[in-house]
């Protein structure tokens, strides 16, 4: 966990997206976005507390981390207090429902329209 938290602090001080961050091979080579095309500047919009600029980037991110926060906080939850609450994303199809979004966020977000296709 400290070494979470120490290449998250390094990533808000050091890091400058415009030129250190990877590029999208995928990208490169063939001109589509992937679901991670992005990421990373979301990512680095969200630990400078830029919400809306992060949500341009790549809203697939910002929704897996809320996600995420949801499952793993129902998990505590159900550990500190002894509860059964279950997540939705307990259930065995959920890493299907996932990548089948993954997907249809890269088809979707390949076309010309504004808000997905920046």
């Amino acid at each position: 966990m400290l070494w979470f938290l120490l290449a998250v602090a390094l990533s808000y001080f050091f890091i400058i997206p415009d030129n250190f961050l990877l590029f999208c091979p995928l990208y490169k080579t063939t001109g589509i976005q992937c679901p991670g095309c992005g990421s990373q500047r979301a990512f680095h919009q969200l630990l400078h507390g830029n919400l809306m600029g992060a949500l341009q980037q790549n809203l697939l991110l910002v929704l897996g981390i809320i996600a995420l926060v949801y499952h793993y906080g129902i998990k505590a939850v159900n550990r500190w207090f002894g509860k059964n609450f279950k997540s939705v994303f307990s259930h065995r199809n959920a890493l299907w429902w996932g990548i089948g979004l993954a997907i249809l966020f890269m088809i979707v977000r390949n076309l010309s329209w504004y808000p997905l296709n920046p």
